[in-house]
């Protein structure tokens, strides 16, 4: 029987956060329910075009995303077959915080990443 994922969680001051983060925390999940969030209902094969992550990495995150309750997955019973993965309500409720992490990263992306526009027409971009 697995153990279950956040049972070391000790239920301290800012418990639900760490419980939260905990969610998300796969290098891609935060980037799939975002998507999902964005561009509704998607298939395996146009998450792993939009994603860039290896089939294999793929499968684990929405395989944990599922068994947390944050996706939904569909299978149609076809040849070839079909996959479907979509938010589910508990997904859904995330919408704020993927937003608010959209919105931080739209402004700071020039300290951490690829130089935005605005930071290159800044005169005192160094």
């Amino acid at each position: 029987m697995a153990k279950p994922r956040f049972s070391r969680l000790d239920c301290a001051p800012g418990c639900s956060v760490e419980a939260a983060i905990g969610l998300i925390d796969g290098k891609w999940k935060s980037v799939i329910l975002f998507h999902l969030m964005t561009q509704g209902t998607l298939r395996f094969g146009a998450l792993g075009r939009i994603v860039k992550a290896t089939p294999r990495m793929l499968t684990n995150q929405l395989r944990e995303l599922e068994e947390d309750g944050l996706i939904t997955r569909t299978v149609f019973a076809q040849v070839p077959p079909r996959v479907d993965y979509a938010l589910s309500p508990l997904g859904r409720s995330m919408e704020p915080i993927l937003q608010a992490l959209k919105l931080w990263g739209d402004a700071n992306l020039g300290l951490y990443g690829k130089p935005t526009a605005s930071a290159l027409e800044s005169p005192d971009a160094a």
